[in-house]
């Protein structure tokens, strides 16, 4: 009796060393990440969507990585996806629209910008991008109505860009 109990206890211990959770993995990601250590990051995103393919947080910050690296298309569909899996998400919206804002597709990135604000109109980032997207469209007025809002809501940067961009 006494050595089953010892196998069971093994083999539990085992079990529960190869029993990661999808959510175990994109924290270690999140770590990875702060690291700067975003290829690794990746990997551990990747593992989480494979245990878990509708974890929308998961393809988000999978998303954050490969921008982080540059790779705006590959960011842009992890991006896209999180939004399917939750068209409620407004950060997706945003780093989304931040990967076409860095590709100079400024009416995609509005476009982006302008869902996360309906879906978080307190979210000081895409007001302040939006404006600065309209303004290089020579949307001027309404560009720097935006970086206002931006300025108003807490952006640090907004009343320079106003300077910069509205006088």
């Amino acid at each position: 009796m006494k050595k089953v109990l010892i196998v069971l206890i093994a083999i539990m211990s085992v079990s529960n060393v190869y029993s990661q959770t999808a959510e175990t993995y994109n924290n270690r990601g999140d770590s990875k990440n702060e690291l700067q250590d975003h290829r690794g990051a990746i990997a551990d995103y990747s593992k989480a969507i494979e245990l878990n393919p509708n974890f929308a947080t998961a393809y988000n910050n999978r998303g954050i990585s490969k921008n982080k690296l540059q790779d705006y298309r590959g960011a842009i569909a992890d991006y896209s996806k999180s939004i399917e899996l939750n068209p409620n998400y407004f950060g997706a919206y945003n780093n989304r629209g931040n990967c076409k804002y860095d590709l100079q597709d400024y009416r995609g990135a509005i476009a982006d910008y302008s869902k996360s604000i309906e879906l978080n109109p307190n979210y000081a980032n895409p007001y302040f991008l939006r404006g600065i997207s309209k303004c290089y469209l020579e949307m001027k007025d309404s560009g720097c109505l935006d970086l206002s809002k931006a300025g108003e809501l807490g952006h640090e940067s907004a009343y320079e860009k106003i300077r910069k961009l509205c006088n």
